[in-house]
């Protein structure tokens, strides 16, 4: 029977509005994109191949970091002595990651790596399926804990020989991971391209990073890699030369957060207008950081305090970032810290001062649904920077607040099993990095099939010049 011409009319329109309502209604918060999915099982996958590495290149390191006797140098005590008996006593792989956050704020490569040891049947969570074999896999991940291994060095090592390779133990086992790597099928076939490094401390694979740059790195900014050219420190534009890192190839994580989520329900008056904690000097970008200190230091309503939310400086965070309406995020060594995370947790309204800064999961979420951007421009000139805080409206600071909440598990990695083994949260970060890989995929197959065409002998330079 054929249909009637109302009715043709009526479905016609309905599909119409339906189109028109999903082209050009905003969403109502900025919620990640996994919560749209129906489920995970329906939806297209990341098909995860995991190389082949000993394990003395990622859980081994666990071993022997809850085996030291000594405290981490750099801060010249230990914050996971009490856990360092029963840790060092648990069965592998069950040992947790250090709670020493100069370490812990980067240990995004024991999550993944969880969610990839987690047997398949407790895996229905996750968005990355791991495979047996290569034929089937997207990309390759690679299961070395460069930051612990860096880590390790940084704080057991040699008084200054992280930078050196003689008696380096990090360089060794970062040669080690590159030859193996290097040598391997799966590195021929791609070109390395498709393979999947977690990179998140700045210094990690410090010494052989140009040995892997063709691949995906998961890394918290791209401070750390960027280098200026000496050779055109007389142009103006003062060029920075991205030859390793691309936000084309490359995926931004967020920091681990290292203090305690505070729920919308649990937030309470904030007294304070402005707070921030940290080390007043720094290099690089930092000496913004230096001059915002100075003009901030003596203004009514804001909280400036050197240190880091250590065993000792925990409590007074948590304390300043709930009692305050807004936390200054300001660049430091590199544009980004776990700062932010802290706030977004803490439901701090983030006033990110760092002009070169990139985010995580940007094009899922929007930034500037709970954040406040300053130009560093105007944020040095004097008065001007409380001034704006000061205008900001009640109702827009509520906004912020519930548009914060709405995103916070987004930056939670810990899935709550010993080991990281098992189920990862739906919506958190994990499954979060493995869909911004998955948005790669059609990139890396393109740039592998343009490689195996390229004549013998013909090389092109590493170009990567993307904003």
């Amino acid at each position: 029977m054929k249909a009637s011409v109302p009715l043709v009319a009526f479905s016609l329109l309905a599909l119409a509005l339906l189109l028109i309502s999903s082209r050009f209604n905003p969403s109502p918060s900025p919620k990640s994109l996994l919560s749209s999915s129906p489920t995970l099982q329906s939806a297209p996958r990341l098909k995860v191949f995991v190389a082949d590495l000993p394990r003395s290149l990622n859980y081994g390191l666990l071993d022997e970091y809850w085996a030291l006797s000594t405290p981490d140098s750099r801060i010249g005590v230990d914050p996971d002595a009490g856990l360092r008996p029963a840790a060092a006593a648990a069965a592998a792989p069950w040992k947790p990651y250090p709670e020493n956050p100069l370490i812990k704020q980067y240990n995004a490569e024991y999550w993944l790596l969880g969610d990839l040891e987690t047997p398949g049947g407790r895996r229905g969570s996750s968005f990355a399926e791991r495979v047996y074999d290569l034929d089937r896999a997207d990309v390759v991940f690679v299961p070395f804990f460069a930051t612990l291994s860096a880590e390790m060095e940084l704080g057991w090592g040699r008084k200054g020989g992280f930078l050196k390779k003689e008696g380096n133990e990090d360089y060794m086992r970062q040669r080690e991971v590159v030859d193996r790597i290097r040598e391997s099928e799966a590195w021929r076939r791609s070109g390395g391209r498709d393979h999947v490094f977690v990179l998140t401390d700045p210094v990690a694979t410090w010494h052989v990073r140009s040995e892997i740059a063709p691949a995906v790195l998961l890394v918290v900014d791209f401070g750390g890699w960027y280098k200026i050219d000496s050779k055109e420190s007389a142009n103006s534009s003062n060029m920075i030369h991205h030859t390793q890192v691309s936000l084309l190839k490359d995926v931004i994580v967020p920091y681990t957060h290292l203090l305690p989520r505070l729920r919308l329900l649990e937030n309470r008056h904030r007294r304070n207008l402005l707070y921030f904690k940290g080390a007043k000097h720094r290099h690089r970008g930092g000496l913004v950081r230096e001059k915002l200190w100075d003009l901030l230091v003596d203004e009514p309503g804001v909280i400036m305090e050197e240190g880091f939310p250590n065993a000792t400086g925990r409590e007074q965070s948590i304390k300043g970032m709930r009692s305050s309406e807004f936390c200054l995020h300001p660049a430091g060594d590199t544009p980004t810290s776990c700062r932010l995370f802290d706030a977004i947790l803490s439901l701090c309204i983030p006033v990110i001062v760092s002009d070169e800064i990139e985010l995580p999961f940007e094009g899922m979420i929007d930034y500037s649904d709970f954040s406040v951007f300053v130009p560093v421009s105007k944020a040095l000139q004097p008065k001007w920077l409380v001034n704006y805080l000061r205008s900001i409206s009640e109702q827009r600071k509520r906004r912020y607040r519930l548009n914060m909440a709405q995103v916070q598990p987004v930056f939670e990695y810990d899935n709550g099993n010993p080991g990281g083994i098992g189920p990862v949260p739906p919506d958190g970060a994990v499954n979060h990095i493995w869909r911004k890989i998955y948005q790669k995929v059609p990139i890396i197959r393109e740039a592998i099939i343009r490689e195996k065409r390229k004549p013998e002998g013909v090389s092109i330079p590493l170009r990567c010049h993307c904003t």
